[in-house]
Protein backbone atom coordinates (compact mmCIF):
# COMPACT_ATOMS: atom_id res chain seq x y z
CA UNK A 1 0.00 0.00 0.00
CA UNK A 2 1.34 3.44 -0.90
CA UNK A 3 2.15 5.61 2.05
CA UNK A 4 0.49 8.96 2.55
CA UNK A 5 3.32 11.42 2.11
CA UNK A 6 1.77 14.56 3.44
CA UNK A 7 -1.31 15.91 5.21
CA UNK A 8 -2.07 19.59 5.26
CA UNK A 9 -5.12 20.73 7.19
CA UNK A 10 -5.94 24.36 6.54
CA UNK A 11 -7.40 26.79 9.02
CA UNK A 12 -11.13 27.30 9.07
CA UNK A 13 -12.18 29.46 6.13
CA UNK A 14 -15.40 31.40 5.64
CA UNK A 15 -16.81 30.94 2.16
CA UNK A 16 -17.78 34.40 0.97
CA UNK A 17 -21.50 35.23 1.10
CA UNK A 18 -22.41 31.63 1.99
CA UNK A 19 -22.57 31.81 5.80
CA UNK A 20 -21.22 28.28 6.14
CA UNK A 21 -17.81 27.59 7.62
CA UNK A 22 -15.68 25.13 5.69
CA UNK A 23 -12.53 23.32 6.68
CA UNK A 24 -10.14 22.15 4.01
CA UNK A 25 -7.52 19.44 3.87
CA UNK A 26 -5.06 18.08 1.33
CA UNK A 27 -3.87 14.45 1.22
CA UNK A 28 -1.04 13.45 -1.10
CA UNK A 29 -0.22 9.88 -2.15
CA UNK A 30 1.99 8.42 -4.89
CA UNK A 31 -1.02 8.23 -7.20
CA UNK A 32 -3.15 11.32 -6.57
CA UNK A 33 -3.78 14.51 -4.65
CA UNK A 34 -7.02 14.68 -2.71
CA UNK A 35 -8.41 18.16 -1.98
CA UNK A 36 -11.21 18.17 0.57
CA UNK A 37 -13.79 20.78 1.59
CA UNK A 38 -16.25 20.04 4.41
CA UNK A 39 -18.20 21.72 7.20
CA UNK A 40 -16.47 20.67 10.40
CA UNK A 41 -19.01 21.83 13.01
CA UNK A 42 -21.55 19.15 13.89
CA UNK A 43 -24.92 20.28 15.28
CA UNK A 44 -28.02 18.20 15.98
CA UNK A 45 -30.32 18.34 12.96
CA UNK A 46 -27.67 19.63 10.56
CA UNK A 47 -25.63 17.57 8.10
CA UNK A 48 -21.99 17.05 7.19
CA UNK A 49 -21.18 17.45 3.50
CA UNK A 50 -17.80 16.64 1.97
CA UNK A 51 -16.57 17.62 -1.49
CA UNK A 52 -13.59 15.74 -2.91
CA UNK A 53 -11.43 17.01 -5.75
CA UNK A 54 -9.20 14.25 -7.11
CA UNK A 55 -6.11 15.11 -9.18
CA UNK A 56 -4.14 12.10 -10.50
CA UNK A 57 -0.34 12.11 -10.36
CA UNK A 58 1.97 11.36 -13.28
CA UNK A 59 2.35 7.82 -11.93
CA UNK A 60 -1.39 7.20 -12.21
CA UNK A 61 -1.63 8.74 -15.66
CA UNK A 62 0.80 6.12 -16.95
CA UNK A 63 -1.61 3.31 -16.04
CA UNK A 64 -3.45 2.23 -19.16
CA UNK A 65 -6.38 0.40 -17.50
CA UNK A 66 -9.68 2.17 -16.99
CA UNK A 67 -10.01 3.17 -13.34
CA UNK A 68 -13.15 3.55 -11.25
CA UNK A 69 -13.42 5.78 -8.20
CA UNK A 70 -15.20 4.23 -5.24
CA UNK A 71 -15.51 6.45 -2.19
CA UNK A 72 -17.56 6.25 1.00
CA UNK A 73 -18.16 8.81 3.75
CA UNK A 74 -18.69 7.63 7.34
CA UNK A 75 -19.64 9.65 10.42
CA UNK A 76 -18.11 8.33 13.63
CA UNK A 77 -19.12 8.77 17.26
CA UNK A 78 -15.93 7.82 19.10
CA UNK A 79 -15.01 4.59 17.27
CA UNK A 80 -18.54 3.67 16.17
CA UNK A 81 -19.77 4.39 12.64
CA UNK A 82 -23.25 5.94 12.93
CA UNK A 83 -23.93 7.18 9.36
CA UNK A 84 -22.63 6.09 5.95
CA UNK A 85 -23.13 7.48 2.45
CA UNK A 86 -21.51 6.95 -0.98
CA UNK A 87 -19.76 9.72 -2.87
CA UNK A 88 -21.18 10.56 -6.29
CA UNK A 89 -19.63 12.35 -9.24
CA UNK A 90 -20.69 15.99 -9.70
CA UNK A 91 -18.09 17.39 -12.13
CA UNK A 92 -15.79 15.69 -14.61
CA UNK A 93 -13.69 17.34 -17.34
CA UNK A 94 -11.22 14.64 -18.37
CA UNK A 95 -11.30 10.96 -19.20
CA UNK A 96 -9.15 10.01 -16.20
CA UNK A 97 -10.27 10.02 -12.55
CA UNK A 98 -10.02 13.81 -12.27
CA UNK A 99 -13.20 15.33 -10.94
CA UNK A 100 -15.29 16.46 -7.98
CA UNK A 101 -17.28 14.07 -5.82
CA UNK A 102 -19.86 14.87 -3.13
CA UNK A 103 -21.40 13.04 -0.18
CA UNK A 104 -23.50 14.04 2.81
CA UNK A 105 -24.61 12.43 6.07
CA UNK A 106 -27.25 13.72 8.51
CA UNK A 107 -26.56 14.59 12.14
CA UNK A 108 -29.33 13.11 14.27
CA UNK A 109 -31.88 15.41 15.88
CA UNK A 110 -31.01 13.48 19.09
CA UNK A 111 -27.26 14.16 18.76
CA UNK A 112 -25.52 14.64 22.11
CA UNK A 113 -22.09 15.90 23.09
CA UNK A 114 -19.38 13.39 22.21
CA UNK A 115 -16.26 12.93 20.10
CA UNK A 116 -17.16 13.00 16.38
CA UNK A 117 -15.12 12.58 13.22
CA UNK A 118 -15.56 11.62 9.59
CA UNK A 119 -13.66 9.04 7.59
CA UNK A 120 -13.34 8.97 3.82
CA UNK A 121 -12.53 5.59 2.31
CA UNK A 122 -11.15 5.91 -1.22
CA UNK A 123 -10.52 3.05 -3.64
CA UNK A 124 -9.42 3.73 -7.21
CA UNK A 125 -8.44 0.19 -8.08
CA UNK A 126 -4.67 0.66 -8.17
CA UNK A 127 -3.93 -0.13 -4.54
CA UNK A 128 -5.53 -1.10 -1.28
CA UNK A 129 -8.28 1.33 -0.26
CA UNK A 130 -7.06 4.22 1.89
CA UNK A 131 -8.86 5.83 4.84
CA UNK A 132 -8.63 9.55 5.59
CA UNK A 133 -9.97 10.76 8.94
CA UNK A 134 -10.91 14.36 9.72
CA UNK A 135 -12.04 15.96 13.00
CA UNK A 136 -15.42 17.52 13.80
CA UNK A 137 -16.34 20.02 16.52
CA UNK A 138 -19.58 19.49 18.43
CA UNK A 139 -21.85 22.49 18.99
CA UNK A 140 -24.93 22.25 21.20
CA UNK A 141 -28.37 23.22 19.92
CA UNK A 142 -31.43 24.03 22.04
CA UNK A 143 -34.86 22.81 20.98
CA UNK A 144 -38.37 24.12 21.61
CA UNK A 145 -40.73 22.01 23.73
CA UNK A 146 -44.47 22.46 23.18
CA UNK A 147 -47.86 20.80 23.59
CA UNK A 148 -50.24 20.66 20.61
CA UNK A 149 -53.94 20.24 21.43
CA UNK A 150 -55.75 18.16 18.82
CA UNK A 151 -59.50 18.24 18.18
CA UNK A 152 -61.51 15.11 17.37
CA UNK A 153 -60.69 15.08 13.65
CA UNK A 154 -56.94 15.60 14.14
CA UNK A 155 -56.92 13.03 16.95
CA UNK A 156 -58.50 10.53 14.55
CA UNK A 157 -55.78 11.22 11.96
CA UNK A 158 -52.92 11.00 14.46
CA UNK A 159 -54.16 7.68 15.86
CA UNK A 160 -55.15 6.18 12.49
CA UNK A 161 -53.53 2.75 12.14
CA UNK A 162 -55.47 1.74 9.04
CA UNK A 163 -53.77 -0.31 6.29
CA UNK A 164 -54.19 2.70 3.95
CA UNK A 165 -52.21 5.04 6.21
CA UNK A 166 -49.55 2.40 6.93
CA UNK A 167 -49.14 1.84 3.18
CA UNK A 168 -48.73 5.59 2.63
CA UNK A 169 -46.03 5.76 5.31
CA UNK A 170 -44.20 2.78 3.82
CA UNK A 171 -44.35 4.26 0.31
CA UNK A 172 -42.88 7.57 1.48
CA UNK A 173 -40.12 5.89 3.48
CA UNK A 174 -39.15 3.77 0.47
CA UNK A 175 -38.67 6.99 -1.50
CA UNK A 176 -36.77 8.87 1.19
CA UNK A 177 -34.34 6.01 1.84
CA UNK A 178 -33.51 5.66 -1.87
CA UNK A 179 -30.15 6.97 -3.10
CA UNK A 180 -29.65 7.12 -6.87
CA UNK A 181 -26.04 8.24 -7.36
CA UNK A 182 -26.77 9.41 -10.92
CA UNK A 183 -29.54 11.81 -9.86
CA UNK A 184 -27.63 15.09 -9.58
CA UNK A 185 -30.16 17.82 -10.34
CA UNK A 186 -28.93 20.83 -8.35
CA UNK A 187 -25.73 21.94 -6.63
CA UNK A 188 -27.03 25.40 -5.72
CA UNK A 189 -28.13 26.72 -2.34
CA UNK A 190 -31.83 26.21 -1.61
CA UNK A 191 -34.29 29.10 -1.58
CA UNK A 192 -37.19 29.20 0.85
CA UNK A 193 -40.49 27.95 -0.67
CA UNK A 194 -42.62 30.95 0.37
CA UNK A 195 -42.01 34.68 0.75
CA UNK A 196 -42.52 34.71 4.51
CA UNK A 197 -40.40 34.72 7.64
CA UNK A 198 -43.31 33.92 9.99
CA UNK A 199 -42.43 30.54 11.47
CA UNK A 200 -44.90 28.70 13.69
CA UNK A 201 -42.71 25.62 14.25
CA UNK A 202 -39.17 24.43 13.59
CA UNK A 203 -37.41 21.22 12.65
CA UNK A 204 -36.56 19.31 15.80
CA UNK A 205 -39.26 20.79 18.06
CA UNK A 206 -40.09 18.36 20.87
CA UNK A 207 -43.85 17.90 20.84
CA UNK A 208 -46.54 16.41 23.03
CA UNK A 209 -49.76 15.77 21.10
CA UNK A 210 -52.72 16.07 23.50
CA UNK A 211 -55.63 14.05 22.11
CA UNK A 212 -59.27 14.98 22.50
CA UNK A 213 -59.85 11.68 24.36
CA UNK A 214 -57.46 12.64 27.15
CA UNK A 215 -54.53 10.54 25.94
CA UNK A 216 -51.29 11.85 24.42
CA UNK A 217 -48.14 10.93 22.51
CA UNK A 218 -44.70 12.47 22.03
CA UNK A 219 -42.86 13.06 18.78
CA UNK A 220 -40.40 15.29 16.95
CA UNK A 221 -41.42 17.86 14.37
CA UNK A 222 -39.45 17.13 11.22
CA UNK A 223 -39.73 20.40 9.30
CA UNK A 224 -40.30 24.15 9.46
CA UNK A 225 -43.86 25.48 9.45
CA UNK A 226 -44.67 28.79 7.79
CA UNK A 227 -47.78 30.51 9.14
CA UNK A 228 -49.08 31.72 5.79
CA UNK A 229 -52.69 32.15 4.59
CA UNK A 230 -54.33 29.42 2.55
CA UNK A 231 -53.60 29.87 -1.14
CA UNK A 232 -50.08 31.25 -0.69
CA UNK A 233 -47.86 30.31 -3.64
CA UNK A 234 -45.38 27.51 -2.84
CA UNK A 235 -42.24 27.29 -4.98
CA UNK A 236 -39.61 24.60 -5.48
CA UNK A 237 -36.62 25.26 -3.22
CA UNK A 238 -34.20 23.95 -5.86
CA UNK A 239 -34.13 22.18 -9.20
CA UNK A 240 -35.13 18.54 -9.14
CA UNK A 241 -37.52 15.75 -10.01
CA UNK A 242 -41.01 15.37 -8.52
CA UNK A 243 -41.10 11.86 -7.05
CA UNK A 244 -44.42 12.17 -5.20
CA UNK A 245 -47.49 14.35 -5.67
CA UNK A 246 -50.59 12.96 -3.98
CA UNK A 247 -53.11 13.24 -1.16
CA UNK A 248 -52.07 11.54 2.10
CA UNK A 249 -54.08 10.99 5.27
CA UNK A 250 -51.57 12.65 7.62
CA UNK A 251 -50.05 15.36 5.44
CA UNK A 252 -52.86 16.15 3.00
CA UNK A 253 -51.89 17.19 -0.51
CA UNK A 254 -48.14 16.52 -0.51
CA UNK A 255 -45.21 16.99 -2.89
CA UNK A 256 -41.74 15.43 -2.66
CA UNK A 257 -38.84 16.57 -4.89
CA UNK A 258 -35.49 14.81 -5.33
CA UNK A 259 -32.51 17.20 -5.69
CA UNK A 260 -29.40 15.08 -5.15
CA UNK A 261 -28.79 11.40 -4.39
CA UNK A 262 -30.63 10.81 -1.09
CA UNK A 263 -31.65 14.48 -0.73
CA UNK A 264 -35.37 15.36 -0.90
CA UNK A 265 -37.58 18.36 -0.08
CA UNK A 266 -41.17 17.85 1.11
CA UNK A 267 -44.17 20.21 1.04
CA UNK A 268 -47.24 19.31 3.13
CA UNK A 269 -50.86 20.40 3.77
CA UNK A 270 -51.31 22.02 0.35
CA UNK A 271 -54.64 23.26 -0.96
CA UNK A 272 -53.67 22.55 -4.57
CA UNK A 273 -50.79 21.08 -6.59
CA UNK A 274 -49.40 22.35 -9.89
CA UNK A 275 -47.04 19.42 -10.59
CA UNK A 276 -47.29 15.67 -10.98
CA UNK A 277 -44.96 12.76 -10.36
CA UNK A 278 -42.16 12.66 -12.91
CA UNK A 279 -42.11 16.41 -13.61
CA UNK A 280 -38.77 18.22 -13.65
CA UNK A 281 -38.77 21.59 -11.88
CA UNK A 282 -36.39 24.52 -11.59
CA UNK A 283 -35.63 26.54 -8.47
CA UNK A 284 -38.49 28.98 -7.89
CA UNK A 285 -41.05 27.13 -10.03
CA UNK A 286 -44.62 27.26 -8.72
CA UNK A 287 -45.51 23.77 -7.48
CA UNK A 288 -48.67 24.41 -5.44
CA UNK A 289 -50.46 26.56 -2.88
CA UNK A 290 -50.54 26.33 0.89
CA UNK A 291 -53.55 24.99 2.73
CA UNK A 292 -54.89 23.14 5.74
CA UNK A 293 -55.26 19.56 4.48
CA UNK A 294 -54.39 16.49 6.53
CA UNK A 295 -53.43 16.87 10.19
CA UNK A 296 -53.30 20.65 10.59
CA UNK A 297 -54.50 23.04 13.28
CA UNK A 298 -54.61 25.95 10.82
CA UNK A 299 -53.45 27.08 7.37
CA UNK A 300 -49.69 26.77 6.92
CA UNK A 301 -46.92 25.25 4.83
CA UNK A 302 -44.82 22.46 6.29
CA UNK A 303 -41.42 22.44 4.55
CA UNK A 304 -39.18 19.49 5.28
CA UNK A 305 -35.82 18.24 3.99
CA UNK A 306 -34.63 14.65 4.25
CA UNK A 307 -31.10 13.35 3.71
CA UNK A 308 -30.64 9.59 3.51
CA UNK A 309 -34.04 9.24 5.17
CA UNK A 310 -33.33 11.52 8.14
CA UNK A 311 -34.81 14.97 8.72
CA UNK A 312 -32.31 17.81 8.46
CA UNK A 313 -32.90 21.45 9.37
CA UNK A 314 -34.07 23.04 6.06
CA UNK A 315 -32.14 26.29 6.55
CA UNK A 316 -28.88 24.30 6.54
CA UNK A 317 -29.34 23.94 2.78
CA UNK A 318 -29.87 27.66 2.15
CA UNK A 319 -26.08 28.04 2.52
CA UNK A 320 -23.51 26.81 0.00
CA UNK A 321 -23.61 23.25 1.39
CA UNK A 322 -22.00 21.71 -1.75
CA UNK A 323 -19.07 24.17 -1.70
CA UNK A 324 -19.88 25.09 -5.27
CA UNK A 325 -17.50 27.75 -6.63
CA UNK A 326 -19.21 31.12 -6.88
CA UNK A 327 -19.39 32.85 -10.27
Amino acid sequence: MNKIKKLLTAAILLLSSSFIFAASAVFTTDNYNLNISYNDIIIAGDAIFVRLNIVPSKNLKKIKQELEVKAVLQLYQDKKSIETAPFYLITKKKKDISGDYLAGVPASLWLEENNYSITITLDIGTQEALDFTLPLKYEKREFIHETIDLNDSNTAIKTDNSPERMAQIEKLNNILFTTMTSDVFSLKSFQTPVNSTRYTAYCGDRRVYAYSNGKSSTNLHYGNDYGVPEGTEVKACAAGKVVMAENRISTGWSIVIEHLPGLYSLYYHLSEMNVKEGDMVKSGDLIGKSGCTGLATGPHLHWEVRLNGSAVKPEFFTANFTFEPEN
